[in-house]
C-alpha cells in the first residue's frame, strides 16, 4: 500500500497523446476488465492525467483482472495511464484515495453497484469532500432495479439486449458478435457522459454522477431494429 506521504502530484506523461484537449483534468481510474478501462482509455488518449488505482490482492503475485500487465490486451486497454496500488479495504489506503479524490476531476468505476458503497467511495461520499467531482459508473444492469446487484458480462448483455437474436444465419440459433460490443459501447457512452458533465460543470461549478450499463448500451445498439419494433411491431430475424 502506498502511504499518504508518497501520494504523487499530477504531471504530464512523457510521451505524446492523440490530443491534449483534456490535459487540465485528472482522472482516478478504479475500473477493471474491459468496459471501464475502455472509457478511461478514451480520456487518456485525449490527454487526461490518468492514475490507475490497482487493487491490492492477497496474492501479490497474482494478475489483475484483464490479464498479464505486459500482455497485448492489458497494454491496449491501459495505455497512456500511470498506476499505483491501494488497499481500499484498509483505512490507510482509503485515506490516500480520498486525498487524491479531493483534488481530482473525475473518478470512474465499474464495480457492482453495492461494492462502492461498502468501500465508502460512492458518489455521495466523494461529493462531500469534492463537490466538483464527476463520477462515472458502468454496471451490468444499472444502479438500481431487480438485477442491479448481478455482475454483468458482455455475452450476457448481447443476449438480453437482443443482439444475438438478429446475428447469424436463420435457423442456426442465437450467435454472439466476435468482439465485446456491449463492453466497448458502454465504455464509449460513459466517456461521452463524463465529457458532457465536465462541460456542464463549467456553468454550474458542480460535478454529477454519470451512469450507464452494458444492457443499456446494447439496447441502444439495436438502433433501427429496435425502432422497427417500437413503431411497426416488426420482430427482426437473423
Amino acid at each position: 500500500m502506498v502511504g499518504p506521504q508518497s501520494v504523487p502530484e499530477p504531471f504530464k506523461m512523457p510521451f505524446p497523446h492523440a490530443s491534449e484537449a483534456l490535459s487540465r483534468f485528472t482522472v482516478l481510474d478504479l475500473t477493471r476488465v474491459r468496459s471501464g478501462p475502455t472509457c478511461v482509455r478514451q480520456l487518456a488518449d485525449w490527454g487526461a492525467n490518468v492514475v490507475k488505482i490497482d487493487a491490492l490482492t492477497e496474492d501479490a503475485g497474482g494478475e489483475q483482472p484483464g490479464g498479464p500487465r505486459q500482455g497485448s490486451d492489458f497494454q491496449n486497454l491501459h495505455r497512456n495511464k500511470r498506476a499505483m496500488t491501494l488497499n481500499l479495504k484498509d483505512e490507510r489506503g482509503l485515506a490516500v484515495f480520498k486525498r487524491l479524490a479531493a483534488k481530482a476531476d473525475v473518478v470512474v468505476e465499474n464495480f457492482r453497484p453495492d461494492v462502492k458503497k461498502k468501500l465508502g467511495i460512492d458518489y455521495d461520499s466523494l461529493a462531500k469532500i469534492n463537490p466538483r467531482i464527476v463520477y462515472g459508473s458502468i454496471s451490468g444492469f444499472g444502479q438500481d432495479g431487480p438485477y442491479h446487484k448481478r455482475p454483468g458480462f458482455d455475452q450476457i448483455a448481447q443476449g438480453m439486449g437482443g443482439l444475438m437474436s438478429i446475428t447469424g444465419a436463420p435457423g442456426q440459433g442465437p450467435m454472439r458478435v466476435g468482439i465485446p460490443v456491449a463492453d466497448l459501447t458502454a465504455g464509449l457512452f460513459c466517456a461521452m457522459g463524463i465529457l458532457t458533465a465536465l462541460l456542464e460543470r463549467e456553468v454550474s461549478g458542480k460535478g454529477q454522477w454519470v451512469q450507464t450499463s452494458l444492457l443499456q448500451a446494447q439496447i441502444f445498439m439495436l438502433d433501427f431494429q429496435a425502432a422497427r419494433w417500437l413503431m411497426e411491431k416488426e420482430v427482426a430475424k437473423q
